[in-house]
C-alpha cells in the first residue's frame, strides 16, 4: 500500500487487470523510484485511490449527441422513448392512408373533365379565303399559320379546316382527286405538317373535313374503274342505260342534289355512273368492302399526320337501294318527265339506307384505335343536314352501347325561316329535347353553305346571335369572319374576272377575311384576290375592331372569356324561362354555386318583360355582366322591368339560394350535359349532388 500526499488509497487497481480509460491523457512520466517498487519485481504493480462513498454509487447516464449505437439502443428501449416513437409511426401511417383514401374519393366523385372538343368553341376556316401568303390571290396553309395568333386572341382552341385535298375545286373542293395529297393551291404536304406543328405548339387542336361519299372524276380510282381495271371495276356505281332518239335514258328518276338526273353516261365504259352531287363527282360504291377499306386507310393516314379529328360530310348518301326503284314524287300529280329538282322527290332510296350507320361506326372504331394515347382523343363529327328530320339527325350520336359521332353538327339556327324570340326558342328546344341522354350539344350560326349572319338576318342581330351562340349549353361553332360581323358580297360586286367559276353549284358569296384597312383588306399583298373583298373592309376588319371597345370583335372575345371562365356557362344547367315574338330568355346555373347568369336576348323589336313575376325567388335586381350595348355593362337592372332594344342582348348576373332547375314550375325546361356540382367549401367539382 502506497500513500501519496498523505492520503490513503484504500482501493487497489491492478495495472494488468484494470480497464483503460481513454478519457484521460497521461501528461507526466513517473519514475519507478517514486513508487518505491523496482521495475524488476515480479509482483504486479498496484496503486490505491481514495474514493468517497457517495461516488461509489452508480452514475446515471443521460443521452448525448454522438452517442454510440450501444448507448442509443439502451435508451431507445425505455418506455418513454418507445411509446413516443410508436405514436409518431402510427400517426404517419394513418395520415398516409387518409391521404390515399381522400385522393381515391376525390377521383371517384369528380365529374369527367370536358374533352377539348367540348371545352372550346370551334373556329371553322375555308382556307382559300382566310389568308394568302404568296400573293397569288388564294388563301393557303402558310396564311393560316401566319394568323394563328388571331385564333388564340379569340380564346379559341380548336380549328376546323375545310377540305384541303387535291381537287379540281368543284363544289368548294369537296370532290377529291387524291385523298393523300394537299391541293397545290393551298401549299405542300410540308406546309401542312408545319401548320399542324405550329397549331399544336400553341396548345390548339385541329380537325379537317373528309367527304367519303364521292371523288372527283379525275381520281385515279375512277379512271381505272371506267376501264374495268381489276378490283377498281366496282369501286363506283355503274348501271346500263338505255338509248332512245340519240339521248340517254337513265335507269330511274333519281335526281342529283344540284338538280337533273343523278346518272351520267360514260363514253369509255358505255354505262351510266351514279352521282348524288355534280356529274364531276361520281359516288363510290360502299357496298364494296374494298372501298370501305380505302377510307379506313385514308383516316389512318391523316391521323398519323397529327390531325385531332374529322368532320365527315355527306355520309347520309353513302348507300343507295340496290333495287333502283323510282323515288316517290312529292306532288303526285306532277308530270314525271318534268321532275328536275331535288326537292320534288322523297329520297327514300338514296339517303340513310340500312347499313349506313354501321359504316360510320366502323370509321369511329378506326379512329379509336389511334385515340389510345393520353390526351390524344380523336374527335369525330358528322355534318349532314337532315333539315326537319330531327330523329334522323340524332341517330348520328350512336347508341348507349355503340359509339358513333361525338356529335352531329347542328344547323337548326342556320335553317331558321324567320327570326324571332319564339323561333330561336323552338330551334334550341328541338335539339335539346331530342338529344339522347348523356350526349353533348353543339350550335352554329354560320357555315360555308349558308349566307353570313348579317346578310341572312340583318346586321343589327349579329352581336345578339354571337351572344346566343356562346352562352348556350354545348360547343359553339363560328365560321371565319362572323366574329367581326362580315357580310356577303353582292352579285354586282363580283366582276366577270372574280365570278364563281364553280360549274357545280353557286354558294352564297363570302368574301376573303378582312384583316385590316389596306388594299384587299390585308388578305393578300398581291394585286387581286380570288374573290373581291367586301367594300366595307375599311370599317369591318380585325385590326380596327381590336382598338374599339364597343366592336363586334371585342364583344365576341369577352363572351369567349366568360364561357371559358364561368362554370355555369361552361358546363352548367340551361333553363328556359321566357320566350315571345321578341325575346328569348334562359339561365345558366350550377349545383352548389349561388351565382347565376341570365341571358335576355332580343330577336325582334323593343321589349320590356317582368321576369320576377315569372321566376319565383328572383332577386329584385341583377347586374349587367355583358351587353351588346356596351355602355350598359356593370349597371343594375330591375328584374321586374327588363328593357331590351331591337337586337340587344344582356348577360345578367345575380345570386340566389334557389336555382331555377330545382323549381317544379320549370321541370321539362331545364337541361344539363356532363353534370357537375360545386363545393364552395372545398372549391372543387363533384358528381353526386
Amino acid at each position: 500500500m502506497v500513500e501519496k500526499e498523505g492520503r490513503s488509497l484504500p482501493m487497489e487497481l491492478s495495472e494488468k487487470g484494470g480497464v483503460e480509460n481513454n478519457g484521460f491523457v497521461q501528461n507526466e512520466a513517473f519514475d519507478d523510484n517514486e513508487t518505491g517498487i523496482s521495475s524488476h519485481e515480479e509482483m504486479p504493480k498496484r496503486c490505491t485511490v481514495d474514493v468517497d462513498s457517495a461516488a461509489g454509487e452508480e452514475t446515471v447516464l443521460k443521452p448525448y449527441a454522438g452517442m454510440p449505437k450501444e448507448v442509443l439502443l439502451k435508451f431507445s428501449s425505455q418506455p418513454r422513448y418507445r411509446v413516443t416513437r410508436e405514436i409518431l409511426f402510427w400517426l404517419i401511417i394513418t395520415a398516409a392512408v387518409a391521404l390515399v383514401c381522400a385522393t381515391i374519393a376525390i377521383i371517384a366523385l369528380s365529374p369527367k373533365c370536358l374533352d377539348w372538343w367540348q371545352a372550346s368553341p370551334i373556329y371553322q376556316i375555308y382556307p382559300r379565303s382566310f389568308r394568302d401568303s404568296n400573293m397569288d390571290g388564294n388563301g393557303d396553309l402558310k396564311g393560316i399559320q401566319e394568323k394563328l395568333d388571331h385564333i388564340t386572341y379569340l380564346n379559341i382552341k380548336t380549328i376546323w379546316i375545310t377540305s384541303l385535298f387535291k381537287s379540281p375545286l368543284k363544289d368548294l373542293g369537296y370532290g377529291a382527286e387524291d385523298f393523300y395529297d394537299i391541293d397545290s393551291i393551298f401549299g405542300s404536304m410540308s406546309d401542312f405538317e408545319n401548320l399542324i406543328s405550329a397549331i399544336h405548339d400553341r396548345g390548339l387542336k385541329v380537325i379537317m373535313d373528309l367527304i367519303p361519299n364521292h371523288t372527283s372524276d379525275k381520281h385515279r380510282w375512277f379512271q381505272l374503274s371506267r376501264n374495268r381495271t381489276g378490283k377498281y371495276t366496282d369501286y363506283y356505281i355503274w348501271h346500263d342505260c338505255m338509248e332512245a332518239a340519240g339521248s340517254v335514258i337513265p335507269p330511274n328518276n333519281w335526281v342529283s342534289v344540284f338538280g337533273n338526273s343523278s346518272w351520267q353516261f360514260d363514253d369509255v365504259r358505255k354505262q351510266c355512273y351514279f352521282h348524288q352531287f355534280g356529274k364531276e363527282q361520281p359516288d363510290l360504291n360502299f357496298r364494296n368492302l374494298a372501298v370501305q377499306q380505302e377510307i379506313h386507310d385514308i383516316i389512318k393516314f391523316w391521323l398519323n399526320k397529327g390531325i385531332d379529328g374529322f368532320s365527315f360530310s355527306t355520309v347520309k348518301f353513302l348507300l343507295e337501294a340496290t333495287h333502283l326503284r323510282d323515288e316517290p314524287q312529292v306532288n303526285k300529280s306532277q308530270n314525271a318527265e318534268s321532275i328536275t329538282a331535288y326537292s320534288q322527290l322523297y329520297h327514300d332510296y338514296t339517303t340513310t339506307q340500312v347499313g349506313m350507320h354501321d359504316i360510320i361506326r366502323s370509321f369511329r372504331q378506326t379512329m379509336n384505335q389511334l385515340s389510345s394515347e393520353p390526351g390524344r382523343y380523336r374527335f369525330m363529327g358528322s355534318a349532314d343536314d337532315e333539315k326537319g328530320d330531327i330523329e334522323a339527325t340524332m341517330m348520328y350520336y350512336g347508341t348507349t352501347f355503340i359509339q358513333e359521332a361525338d356529335f352531329p353538327f347542328n344547323f337548326n339556327l342556320i335553317n331558321l325561316k324567320d327570326l324571332s324570340g319564339n323561333s330561336i326558342f323552338e330551334a334550341v328546344d328541338l335539339w335539346m329535347k331530342n338529344m339522347p341522354a348523356g350526349k353533348w350539344p353543339n350550335w352554329a350560326v354560320g357555315s360555308p353553305n349558308a349566307a353570313r349572319i348579317s346578310s341572312r338576318v340583318g346586321n343589327e342581330y349579329v352581336n345578339v346571335m354571337n351572344m346566343l351562340l356562346l352562352t348556350l349549353l354545348g360547343t359553339p361553332v363560328t365560321y371565319y369572319g362572323e366574329e367581326i360581323g362580315m357580310e356577303n358580297i353582292t352579285t354586282e360586286n363580283v366582276s366577270e374576272e372574280h365570278a364563281n367559276t364553280d360549274p357545280v353549284v353557286t354558294f352564297p358569296e363570302k368574301s376573303p377575311m378582312q384583316w385590316d384597312g389596306n388594299i384587299n383588306a390585308g388578305f393578300t399583298e398581291g394585286n387581286s384576290s380570288w374573290l373581291p373583298v367586301n367594300t366595307d373592309y375599311q370599317s369591318v376588319n380585325v385590326e380596327i375592331q381590336r382598338t374599339w371597345s364597343n366592336s363586334t370583335l371585342n364583344l365576341y372575345r369577352q363572351l369567349t372569356l366568360l364561357r371559358n371562365n364561368e362554370l355555369p356557362i361552361n358546363r352548367g344547367w340551361m333553363c328556359y324561362i321566357w320566350n315571345d315574338s321578341n325575346v328569348f330568355a334562359y339561365v345558366r346555373e350550377l349545383d352548389g354555386l349561388n351565382r347565376v347568369f341570365m341571358m335576355v336576348l332580343n330577336f325582334g323589336q323593343e321589349s320590356t318583360i317582368d321576369l320576377k313575376a315569372i321566376v319565383p325567388n328572383l332577386p329584385a335586381e341583377a347586374v349587367i355582366r355583358l351587353s351588346t350595348n356596351f355602355s350598359n355593362a356593370g349597371k343594375a337592372v330591375s328584374t321586374k322591368e327588363i328593357k331590351t332594344e331591337k337586337g340587344e342582348g344582356l348577360v345578367l348576373e345575380y345570386k340566389t339560394a334557389k336555382p331555377v332547375h330545382t323549381m317544379e314550375a320549370f321541370q321539362g325546361k331545364c337541361f344539363v350535359a356532363e353534370k357537375a356540382c360545386y363545393s364552395m367549401a372545398l372549391n372543387l367539382l363533384y358528381m353526386n349532388c
